[in-house]
């Protein structure tokens, strides 16, 4: 299945359940806030990263300064950075071996997405999966479908 296809998105969001969201904010306004609350939603398992704010709460979660500080493997990695900002974590996410890693839109990392592609993992690129899932009426945790 190829990068970004309405078949591999389906298949990630129908088997995975635990998110790492990298980016996350405390902030209710920000994009990565809503998303983390739609996927709980859903009857995902959201754990957000964020050196910042480690050791903090967001929506239940208990924060965490990096992907190689999560207490329990996950399914995906989500990344809400800047580009330029997102290759240590796209490494990271390598070496941690999570076997999704997913950049929202207008994060844009050719190189290391064909980075983690030749490490094996599957990645999509330049989409939110919260728009995903009612576009492509994806059956998630919750929904049992």
């Amino acid at each position: 299945m190829s990068r970004n296809s309405p078949e591999q998105i389906r298949e990630i969001l129908e088997t995975v359940r635990t998110i790492a969201l990298v980016g996350a904010s405390e902030k209710t306004n920000r994009p990565s806030h809503e998303v983390m609350e739609n996927l709980q939603g859903h009857g995902y398992r959201v754990i957000p990263v964020n050196p910042r704010l480690a050791g903090q709460e967001i929506l239940g979660e208990t924060v965490y300064a990096d992907l190689a500080s999560l207490p329990e493997p996950v399914d995906m990695a989500d990344l809400f950075l800047a580009p330029e900002r997102t290759d240590a974590v796209i490494d990271q996410a390598i070496e941690q071996k999570i076997p999704v890693l997913w950049l929202q839109i207008g994060v844009i990392n050719e190189d290391g997405a064909a980075r983690a592609e030749a490490a094996g993992l599957k990645v999509v690129m330049d989409r939110c999966p919260k728009q995903e899932i009612p576009k492509l009426g994806i059956a998630t945790p919750a929904s049992g479908r």
